[in-house]
C-alpha cells in the first residue's frame, strides 16, 4: 500500500516542499530511503522504527518498506522527516487514515519514545505552507 504526507526543507533561506511517499510491499524484509538524503535524514529509519514500537504499533518487519523523498533533486538534511515518515509509514500499513494527510505538513524530529522533538527554522516553514 502506499501513502503520501507532505514535509519541507530549508535552503538557506528558501523552503522546498518535499513529498514523503512510503509504499510497503511484499519482498525481502527491508527499509529504504530514497530521495537525496543527507545522513541525518538517513538516520531518521532507526528513530522511525523505534518510535512506532514504542507507540504501540507493530512495524512491518516481515515487509519491504520504501520511503522517497520527492523531487529527487532537491538536498534534504535536517532531522524534521521523521514525523511524515513515521506517520505516512503507519498510513501504509494500514494503521491509520490516509484521506486527510495532504492537508498537513508534518516537521518534527522523533525521539526513540515516540515523542517529538522540536527543530530550528519552522518559521519559514509554516508560512509557506500557510502560503499553500
Amino acid at each position: 500500500m502506499l501513502a503520501t504526507t507532505h514535509a519541507s526543507t530549508l535552503i538557506g533561506l528558501d523552503v522546498h516542499p518535499v513529498q514523503v511517499e512510503v509504499d510497503i510491499a511484499r519482498g525481502l524484509p527491508a527499509f529504504d530511503l530514497v530521495g537525496l538524503a543527507e545522513a541525518a535524514v538517513r538516520e531518521s529509519r532507526t528513530r522511525v522504527r523505534a518510535a512506532i514500537e514504542q507507540a504501540g504499533f507493530p512495524f512491518p518487519t516481515a515487509r519491504r518498506v520504501t520511503v522517497n523523498l520527492a523531487p529527487a533533486d532537491v538536498k534534504k538534511s535536517g532531522t524534521g522527516f521523521d514525523l511524515a515518515i513515521a506517520i505516512a509509514t503507519l498510513a501504509a500499513a494500514g494503521e491509520c487514515e490516509s484521506e486527510r494527510l495532504g492537508e498537513w505538513l508534518l516537521l518534527a524530529e522523533l525521539s526513540l519514545t515516540g515523542s517529538l522533538r522540536g527543530l530550528r527554522g519552522v518559521l519559514p516553514q509554516a508560512l509557506d505552507a500557510r502560503d499553500r
